[in-house]
């Protein structure tokens, strides 16, 4: 059950007090009231508020004095303002002050219930909004970066030394080995860090429309282009832009990028008015770019500029060490995720992990987790519930066999059995179509359709 909206009712009137403090509660928030601003003080350092409601005129410490006091003991809690003798120079300091409504006496009800609700529901996202932006910053501060290896820590030392700088910076990697973690990491644990951080992925965007979505464009600048739109280089201004796959980036757009970091401004698509550009620029790629400057796929001026200060990540298999690791951190932040009892990755499972080269690195292991703890009902993941790219890897002779016990086996069923997990495993590769599926299993799609059906697999 939803906790109720705390109020505090300051006023110097008992009567008035217990009238409007029974109205309040009857609308279904917990009240507490006081008449004087010295207790409204005390009481405010002892517990928090999410609104609170005074006259104007206390005696000993004012209604004003008051509401400057709440704003340095809570910055968050929102104050209404009552008072009988209205005036112009009140209202406006009231305000100023940061009250956040000022209502006269003898006021309406209902429009104060409207103005109790629009408070509380500021207070509410306010507080939400402090709460996910705390969750942010945790989430990318430095300890919670796995990786224990040398060559990870050698990664770390390297961020910790140019969060504080404003330096260039390029991040080199195969794909899914964490280079945008990396780049927000140095971001929120930067001078910037209350800046906003935009991400734009130079490959993944038609070469037509990166340069409108990078610098902006203004209406009629092309035939689609109905109203001003800022590009990502504006709406990053004063923080940090990190530009994904660089390497991807059309040539004659590269240009126009180096005059931006030499220039620190540029005009948006269709403008000749210039932009001032504040910005920490980030950079990654998974390609090799002096083999494409070689080829001329890509400017060696602008490499140059990009490639300040490298950070060079390993791919998985260079830091095995770090495996079990990263494998539980997975296990246990999938199974909070889906809202399940917490697994736990026997040891065989972590041997196979450990052998399997990682082509995908960092996400495939984390997609292979989902997958494994979505598809298994037991709260131990062994060798025998992982992909069977990973078992492979392992020497035959670690592999997991089925024993013959002196009570025998249930051939039949061991056969039925791994015939469904393995359909099971082919239809979440083939992303649910049963024709991908059957090319993976290497049989024919109506042989498959009979499996499903005889082994009762759903979907």
């Amino acid at each position: 059950m939803p906790q109720r909206s705390q109020i505090l009712l300051v006023d110097d009137d008992p009567e008035s007090c217990k009238a409007l403090s029974q109205l309040l509660s009857q609308t279904g928030y917990k009240v507490e009231s006081c008449h004087s601003g010295e207790r409204a003080l005390s009481i405010i350092k002892k517990q928090p508020f999410d609104l609170i409601i005074s006259d104007l005129f206390l005696p000993g410490i004012s209604g004003i004095d008051l509401l400057k006091q709440v704003k340095e003991v809570s910055p968050d809690t929102c104050v209404i303002l009552i008072t009988g003798n209205a005036s112009t120079e009140t209202a406006v300091e009231a305000m100023r002050e940061g009250a956040l409504d000022y209502i006269t006496k003898p006021f309406n009800i209902e429009r104060l219930k409207i103005q109790v609700t629009k408070a509380l529901e500021k207070n509410r996202l306010v507080l939400e909004n402090k709460y996910l932006w705390q969750q942010l910053h945790g989430r990318y501060r430095f300890d919670n970066m796995i990786g224990t290896s040398q060559v990870m820590q050698q990664v770390f030392r390297r961020m910790k030394k140019i969060t504080g700088t404003d330096s260039t910076i390029l991040i080199l990697g195969a794909s899914g080995t964490g280079k945008e973690l990396v780049a927000r990491a140095i971001h929120y644990n930067g001078p910037r860090k209350d800046k906003p951080f935009v991400a734009i992925n130079c490959g993944a965007i038609p070469a037509d429309l990166l340069e409108s979505e990078l610098f902006g464009h203004v209406k009629g600048a092309f035939t689609s282009a109905f109203t001003d739109k800022p590009g990502k280089l504006e709406s990053a201004n004063g923080g940090t832009i990190l530009l994904d796959e660089i390497g991807d980036m059309p040539r004659q757009l590269q240009m126009k990028l180096l005059r931006v970091l030499q220039e620190h401004e540029f005009e948006r698509v269709g403008s000749s008015r210039k932009i001032h550009l504040d910005i920490r620029v980030i950079s990654a790629t998974n390609v090799d770019l002096p083999e494409r400057i070689k080829t001329g796929q890509f400017r060696e001026d602008l490499y140059y500029r990009l490639n300040v200060i490298p950070i060079h990540l390993p791919a998985l298999k260079e830091r095995r060490g770090d495996i079990p690791q990263l494998a539980r951190f997975f296990a246990e932040k999938i199974c909070k995720e889906m809202n399940r009892p917490q697994v736990s990755i026997g040891a065989d499972a972590i041997e196979a992990m450990e052998a399997y080269s990682w082509p995908g690195n960092v996400r495939e292991m984390e997609n292979i987790i989902e997958r494994t703890i979505a598809l298994t009902d037991s709260m131990i993941i062994g060798c025998e519930d992982l992909p069977s790219d990973i078992i492979q890897s392992l020497p035959a002779t670690a592999r997991p066999k089925h024993q013959i016990t002196s009570k025998g086996v249930d051939m039949n069923q061991i056969i039925a059995d791994t015939e469904r997990e393995m359909i099971k495993q082919a239809m979440v590769l083939g992303k649910g179509v049963k024709a991908r599926a059957a090319e993976l299993l290497k049989i024919n799609r109506t042989t498959l359709v009979e499996k499903i059906k005889r082994l009762g697999i759903e979907g």
